[in-house]
C-alpha cells in the first residue's frame, strides 16, 4: 500500500476502526467502533507493515471492508487519511487530506506476511 511520504512523516495517531456499513458519501469516514488507539513507534510499526504489503489482484466481493485506519496529524484535528481494508476482494480503498486520487485504490496480496500481521493486529485491537 502507497501513501505519500509527508503523510508518513506527519502521521502522529491512527485510530483503528472495526467497520460496520459502508459511508453515505463518497469521501466520509466509515462508520463503527473505534477498537483502538496507536501513537509513537506502534504509528511507525503499523505505517511501515502497511507500506511492506506487496501488491496483488483484484477479486470480486463487491467491496465489504471490515477494518479501517485513520491517521492524524499531530494537532489531531485533521485526518491525513483513511485506509479500509477488504480481505476479500484484496483491495485498499483510501481517502483524506492527503491523499491523491491515484491512490484511491490499491491492491494487495492478502495471503503475504504483512497482509496476515495487519490483520492479526486489527484483530488484537478489538480483543
Amino acid at each position: 500500500m502507497q501513501l505519500p511520504a509527508h503523510v508518513l512523516a506527519d502521521t502522529a495517531l491512527i485510530e483503528v476502526v472495526r467497520i460496520s456499513a459502508l459511508p453515505k458519501k463518497a469521501g466520509a469516514p466509515y462508520p463503527g467502533e473505534t477498537l483502538a488507539h496507536w501513537v509513537g513507534g506502534e504509528v511507525a510499526d503499523a505505517l511501515a507493515l502497511m507500506g511492506s504489503l506487496p501488491g496483488g489482484e483484484q477479486h470480486r466481493c463487491g467491496f465489504s471492508p471490515g477494518w479501517s485506519v485513520r491517521g492524524y496529524e499531530k494537532s489531531l484535528d485533521i485526518v491525513l487519511f483513511e485506509a479500509a481494508f477488504c480481505f476479500s476482494c484484496h483491495e485498499v480503498r483510501t481517502h483524506g487530506a492527503a491523499v491523491p486520487p491515484d491512490l484511491a485504490r490499491q491492491f494487495f496480496d492478502v495471503d503475504a506476511p504483512a497482509a496476515r500481521q495487519l490483520l492479526a493486529r486489527f484483530r488484537a485491537a478489538g480483543s
